[in-house]
């Protein structure tokens, strides 16, 4: 009889060491854009989101996660089959990485009716805010039409009449032309939306010339804002005509590609790395060392994004198949932001602070982003009030 306990020991003993009966990692899916002249925006997404991973010892909130990283090539279709793909084959009950709103106009509802959960680190589609809104999608970003609105204001402010406004011809172009339009006072002189894939402004160089506005709007992401304003400057417009725009047409990485040529841009945004809260502070210096560049806005949400769903699953112990749990916990909103004052409004989109920002060089000569002011206060977005939840 002892000697049939002392084996029921060691073999139990050995099944808890071996970690058979360990928390299995929870599987997190992952769809981004890593491919491609927007390629980076994915990149940083991806990089920042594992940053807190890291950062957590492989866990968030405690429990032990697995991303399940997939290139969507920028292509709506794809998103989708990764999706279908996630959910039917790996089970997975937890989304996040999508960069671009087309891409999630076709890929978010197959994840939310399956009963499942998206928190996006940047697309945020009017579309998904007001009336189509839903209880399992959360936007840690901000709203595309309310990100391009502080474009608007900042004109405004700085005294700007007549403003000549581009972007591509999507949901989220669209969207950044209405939410600019919205908070500008002056007159809009021209509106042109090109491609998506666009990288020869040749054309459009000539119609702002013709227009003769005294300020250009423009919102061209990743790869597209480095070749329109390099184009810009070589057309001779950018001694003569100022341009006003906001984060996603002059993040970090195409300051670094652009340099001198964007000196005295006036920018908008909810985040920038000199931000003076302890969670930013900790973020750009951890993600510079690690990576050995400096971290875009997009490096900033997906670490705010992980920061999010580490904080819900500390709260549900791992589970996310209990959804109104989980729900409940994400607006609790118990995590601090990079971008310091957050909040979710009625919509489960973001309310927070927007600061003006230009481009100037600093004490070693180097281009950067320095923040001016605050711009608009604890800002929520115009489609909140038709969203029923």
């Amino acid at each position: 009889m002892k000697l049939t306990s002392s084996l029921v020991s060691l073999v139990a003993g050995s099944f808890f060491a071996s970690g058979a009966l360990a928390q299995e990692p929870l599987k997190i899916g992952m769809i981004t854009t890593l491919s491609g002249p927007a390629g980076y925006l994915g990149q940083d997404v991806r990089d920042g989101f594992q940053l807190a991973i890291d950062m957590e010892g492989g866990k968030l909130g405690g429990v032990p996660v697995k991303v399940l990283v997939e290139d969507d090539g920028l292509k709506p279709g794809n998103g989708r089959q990764i999706a279908e793909k996630f959910l039917n084959d790996e089970g997975v009950k937890l989304f996040t990485g999508i960069v671009f709103s087309n891409v999630a106009g076709a890929t978010v509802p197959e994840i939310v009716d399956a009963d499942a959960i998206f928190v996006s680190p940047n697309a945020g589609p009017s579309e998904f805010a007001g009336k189509g809104c839903h209880p399992n999608y959360f936007v840690m970003s901000w709203l595309t039409d309310t990100m391009q609105g502080s474009a608007g204001q900042n004109a405004t402010d700085l005294g700007y009449k007549k403003a000549f406004v581009l972007a591509p011809n999507y949901q989220a172009g669209k969207d950044a032309i209405a939410g600019f339009k919205r908070y500008f006072k002056g007159e809009v002189a021209g509106e042109i939306y090109t491609r998506l894939d666009q990288t020869d402004f040749a054309a459009e160089m000539a119609q702002i010339k013709a227009a003769n506005p005294d300020v250009v709007f423009q919102f061209q992401p990743g790869g597209l804002g480095i070749a329109f304003l390099r184009q810009y400057q070589q057309s001779g417009l950018l001694g003569t005509v100022p341009m006003v725009i906001a984060e996603p047409s002059m993040d970090h990485a195409i300051l670094k590609a652009v340099g001198e040529a964007a000196a005295g841009l006036n920018v908008s945004g909810s985040w920038n790395t000199d931000l003076d809260n302890e969670t930013n502070r900790e973020f750009v210096a951890k993600f510079a060392d690690t990576y050995k560049r400096t971290p875009t806005m997009y490096a900033a949400q997906g670490y705010d994004t992980a920061l999010a769903i580490a904080s819900a699953l500390k709260q549900t112990e791992g589970d996310v198949e209990d959804i109104e749990a989980f729900r409940a916990a994400l607006l609790k909103t118990e995590f601090k932001t990079t971008r310091g004052s957050f909040s979710f409004g009625k919509n489960q989109h973001p309310v927070q602070d927007w600061y003006a920002m230009q481009v100037v060089k600093d004490a070693a000569g180097e281009m950067t982003l320095k923040t001016r002011k605050k711009l608009l206060s604890a800002h929520g977005d115009p489609f909140a009030g038709e969203c029923d939840l």
